[in-house]
Parts: C-alpha cells; structure tokens; sequence
C-alpha cells in the first residue's frame, strides 16, 4: 500500500504561475480587434436606432390613446438605453473584471 503524505502533495502542485495575454502571440489579433471595434460601433449605431424607433411608437401611442402601444414604445426605450449602455461600457466591464480575476 502506497502513502502519499499532504507534504508531498503540496509539493507537486505549481507554486507560481504568471501568465498575461499575449497581444502579439497570434496572427490576425489586429484584424480581431478591429472586427470588434466595428461591431461595437454598428451595436452603438442600433441602439440608438432602436431607441428613436421605439421613442417614435411611444409618441404615436401616447397622442393617440392607445396604451398597449405607449407601453411597448417605453418598454423599446428602456431596452435601447441598457443595449447602448452595456454596448459602451464592455470593455470597461471587461478590464474591471479582468482585474478582479488578477487578485483573486
């Protein structure tokens, strides 16, 4: 029968692993993040369509009395501010993140 003691387990396990991205480690990371940039830029450009649509529809709803359609144009407006919200602060939301990981 073998014993493995808890010393000599700790002592397998790695002691220090220091790894950071790579923004040069593959090729095409420059097109990447010039792909999402652009689709950052077209997600910021629907809602701000969507919310001038659906500003419209509460307009039309309101003036002409019809409260289903009023509703459906706050509830468009509300969507449309939380997507250009969450649209334009991802990459805060990611590096926040990242950086909660790192001190973890």
């Amino acid at each position: 029968m073998i014993q493995i003691g808890l010393h000599n387990v700790v002592a397998l396990l790695p002691m220090d692993i220091d790894i950071n991205p790579n923004s040069n480690g593959l090729p095409g990371i420059g097109q990447l993040r010039s792909i999402v940039g652009a689709s950052m830029t077209v997600g910021l450009i629907l809602a701000v369509l969507a919310l001038i649509v659906s500003a419209v529809v509460w307009a039309l709803g309101a003036n002409s009395s019809n409260p289903h359609l009023a509703g459906r144009g706050k509830f468009g407006v509300l969507v449309g501010l939380g997507a250009a919200i969450i649209t334009g602060a991802s990459v805060a939301l990611v590096n926040f993140f990242w950086n909660v990981g790192q001190a973890v």
